[in-house]
């Protein structure tokens, strides 16, 4: 009888210790406007449905527990309630992974997340990026130096954009995530698509007029007061070629990101050469008089001025021909569309195509000064 009862408080204690009750993982929260409503954890897929794993209902308060008795393997999923979702990253060793906030700001991930240690970091990243305290060159930073593969290369693949650091970040990041997790359900789904981004990012490169690496095509043009200023004469400096006008909405918003980067770098070898798409486009000239022409060229010539004034476009390097779309550089370089910037180095070749806003232009900057 003793020996019985002995083995039977040992079973107990193994099974406490080593049963199947310490397996499971548990999602337990409360959101601020979700009373009576159904919650949802859906496993995350690219390219396909996701796979809901398990709901249950609310209480009046907002109240939840979602159970999974066999855990919730590494991976991505999405908390849903409603038409809103949080997106969650767990490494497969989470018991009870707890999630408070407010409906109404649950798809800004502005939420309190605790028992997931790579939850909670997804969480604070991502959360930084939707209020703006991230930028991309934060991002990249935060994708390259985090300890968790699946978080950085997640983050890399939701934030990033379609430029050449945005692609080169991603592709980075998922190598690493490949390495560590090989069969992550994801990583297939989401190498295809960077790699459709890639393909379609090297296709447009290719129908550039100019191209990154070549020798930056010569600009002679007259600045406001009717003197030449030629674009070959600033080398030896990083020069920005920035196309805009004083009519453009979107070129005015940009303006003051490129003053900042020129007031921050002008002492050390960065100068802006800028074309403005200002005045009358011969074409829709056609059938005016001479002298009509003349005097719209002449008011587009006085409301370019007044643009550089209003805007504080300090730097000297102002021209145009006053032909707007018809500008003999903007077609030199094949630009339909402003603003557009190009970045050319010290020896006078192009290494950007596309800059555009503080952080694209310094970051590329960086590279070259």
């Amino acid at each position: 009888m003793k020996i019985n009862s002995l083995n039977t408080l040992l079973f107990a204690l193994l099974l406490g210790l080593f049963g199947c009750g310490s397996k499971g993982t548990n999602i337990e929260g409360q959101f601020k406007g979700a009373g009576n409503l159904q919650v949802f954890l859906d496993e995350v897929a690219i390219g396909q449905a996701s796979n809901v794993l398990e709901k249950t209902d609310a209480d009046a308060q907002g109240a939840f527990k979602l159970k999974f008795p066999e855990g919730l393997k590494q991976g991505v999923y999405n908390l849903r309630i409603g038409a809103n979702r949080l997106a969650l990253v767990v490494d497969g060793t989470e018991k009870t992974i707890k999630v408070d906030g407010d409906l109404a700001t649950m798809n800004a991930q502005a939420v309190t997340i605790e028992g997931s240690k790579d939850a909670k970091l997804f969480n604070g990243a991502l959360q930084k990026v939707a209020t703006r305290a991230y930028s991309s060159n934060d991002v990249i930073n935060f994708v390259d130096t985090t300890k968790s593969p699946l978080v950085g290369a997640f983050l890399a693949f939701l934030t990033l954009g379609t430029d050449a650091n945005g692609i080169q970040t991603q592709k980075a990041a998922l190598e690493k995530l490949a390495s560590t997790l090989p069969d992550l359900p994801l990583l297939p789904g989401m190498q295809q698509q960077v790699a459709a981004l890639e393909e379609q990012f090297l296709a447009q490169q290719a129908m550039q007029v100019v191209k990154i690496g070549q020798p930056a095509p010569d600009i002679n043009l007259p600045s406001p007061q009717g003197k030449k200023i030629k674009l070959s004469d600033l080398k030896g400096q990083v020069v920005l070629l920035d196309f805009w006008a004083s009519w453009c909405g979107p070129c005015r918003g940009e303006n003051p990101n490129v003053v900042a980067v020129y007031n921050k770098y002008k002492d050390k070898g960065f100068t802006i050469y800028s074309v403005s798409l200002d005045g009358v486009d011969p074409r829709e000239a056609e059938g005016a008089s001479p002298g009509q022409v003349s005097q719209a060229r002449e008011a587009g010539r006085q409301a370019w001025v007044q643009a550089i004034q209003q805007d504080q476009l300090s730097w000297p390097h102002h021209v145009s021909d006053l032909n707007k779309w018809s500008s003999s550089a903007a077609q030199m370089y094949g630009v339909q569309g402003i603003p557009r910037a190009f970045l050319i180095d010290r020896q006078g070749n192009i290494v950007s195509t596309e800059v555009r806003g503080a952080e694209s232009i310094e970051r590329e900057l960086k590279k070259v000064l």
